[in-house]
């Protein structure tokens, strides 16, 4: 019986999405795709165009849902920004999620960023996935950026350092803490480089 056209492509592109993380994507097939998400190899077909349609869709639902959820943790009133920064930092560092639904805290390669892993893998040769990945670090750096703006205006952070390099500093850190994760680390070890990663941010000078 053929399958109806109709079929809900958010919860598709989560299936598919979690199978990249899991196998990567060279070692994704579109058989396992199938599998992982109902669909037969012709829908998947005829609605994505083949596994590179399906990765880089699901890969276009990742950063919508990463669009906000920086977002919702670091905006807010200057006087609170730099707790805000600190938390995010804290949160960042121990692979919870910073897209919402993406998977469970315990499950870090679930966790880390699932543009970057695609990048890493498939970016060096493919220009589109790789711009994908970098329009994905570029929200996630503005939004950091912001908050640093934020915590410089309520004087807790010194006003002549450059917000974007800070936020590059920051998420170099964070994506660090993937690799050192994935190696088997503590959590209290990637607590202690979060904390030393948010004691180097330059405090005003006192003079």
């Amino acid at each position: 019986m053929a399958r109806p056209r109709s079929f809900d492509r958010d919860h598709v592109l989560h299936a598919a999405e979690r199978q990249f993380r899991a196998s990567g994507y060279n070692g994704t097939s579109v058989d396992d795709i199938s599998a992982a998400t109902g669909l037969g190899r012709g829908s998947l077909y005829g609605a994505f165009d083949g596994k590179h349609g399906v990765l880089l869709e699901a890969m276009a639902g990742y950063f919508g849902r990463l669009a906000q959820g920086p977002r919702k943790m670091l905006d807010g009133p200057d006087e609170g920004a730099l707790e805000r920064l600190h938390a995010y930092l804290l949160r960042a560092v121990h692979g919870v999620p910073l897209a919402p639904d993406v998977a469970p805290a315990s499950d870090r390669a679930g966790a880390a960023c699932f543009a970057a892993k695609m990048a890493l893998e498939v970016g060096a040769s493919d220009l589109e996935v790789k711009r994908l990945a970098n329009d994905c670090f570029s929200v996630v750096r503005a939004a950091v950026a912001d908050c640093v703006r934020a915590a410089q205006r309520n004087g807790d952070l010194d006003p002549d350092a450059d917000p974007d390099d800070l936020a590059y500093l920051l998420l170099t850190v964070i994506r660090g803490s993937d690799v050192v994760g994935a190696y088997g680390h503590s959590p209290e070890r990637l607590t202690s480089i979060a904390e030393s990663a948010f004691a180097l941010l330059p405090r005003p000078h006192h003079h």
